[in-house]
């Protein structure tokens, strides 16, 4: 039975983490694989594509950091069959104070999701675009890290600095932790640095970069403000289509062995 935890993670903002996010779990599921979405980022975005609420009473992710509840008894079912929901919370963006005295921090995600792995064959965690105690939270709790690369300016400085939180990681708190792949996204085929980026990380990264390639479109952009998932939301749209082509493509690489066990050097930017 697989089973993985794969964080999708990048310091940058605006590169696609929770589209991703939310877009495997939910291909994932539809191929009746049971996963569940870790919503790890106080702007609660995932939760919200989900139409779920981070302010109902039902349990989120800072009650189980902080102890008011566990993991699987704050996991609740969403609008795909299959793929459940640990939603977030803003106070979670208060939590690397509240544990500053905790010496294993780092550690409480890993732990409390420890208790939800047999129920999984996937648990899909969405880490906010920090360096900060949940982001690191999250590559502490995963085997594999997926890094949504934008097609836009300064690209390849935002992946130096991942790779190197990633060194990092496993250096002191996670030895296990893979890297499953560069995913290209917000792709305008119309542009020249587009073009220059994904010919970038293909030469600096041939191995570890996806191919396929996640375009820039209004559809997948629309769909969280719908309260849907893209797949739901307009299932033939280029966007959609390109996150199922992408979610096979994965999981190819998943099931060979292909994820590295250590992170490839980090590039000089051109």
């Amino acid at each position: 039975m697989i089973r993985h935890r794969v964080c999708i993670t990048n310091q940058k903002g605006g590169v696609g983490k929770t589209t991703t996010a939310v877009n495997l779990g939910s291909f994932l599921a539809r191929q009746n694989l049971a996963v569940l979405l870790v919503d790890n980022d106080p702007q609660s975005n995932a939760t919200s594509s989900l139409g779920a609420s981070a302010k109902d009473d039902a349990g989120d992710l800072y009650q189980v950091l902080t102890g008011r509840t566990d993991a699987v008894s704050a996991c609740r079912p969403t609008m795909i069959p299959n793929l459940d929901l640990l939603p977030s919370n803003p106070n979670l963006a208060a939590l690397e104070f509240e544990l500053r005295h905790d010496a294993d921090a780092e550690l409480r995600l890993a732990r409390e999701l420890a208790g939800c792995q047999t129920r999984y064959n996937y648990i899909v965690i969405d880490n906010p675009p920090s360096l900060g105690l949940l982001a690191i939270s999250g590559m502490v709790a995963a085997d594999l890290l997926v890094v949504p690369v934008q097609c836009e300016y300064l690209a390849l400085e935002g992946v130096a600095a991942i790779l190197d939180s990633v060194r990092r990681v496993r250096q002191s708190l996670n030895p296990d932790l893979s890297l499953a792949g560069f995913l290209l996204t917000l792709f305008d085929a119309r542009t020249r640095l587009s073009r220059e980026v994904v010919e970038e990380m293909r030469r600096h990264f041939p191995e570890d970069t996806y191919e396929t390639v996640i375009p820039r479109a209004v559809r997948l952009a629309e769909a969280p403000s719908h309260g849907l998932p893209a797949v739901l939301y307009d299932p033939v749209s280029s966007g959609t289509l390109a996150y199922q082509l992408w979610t096979a493509e994965f999981r190819a690489r998943i099931e060979r062995g292909a994820n590295t066990a250590n992170p490839p050097p980090a590039p000089v930017h051109p």
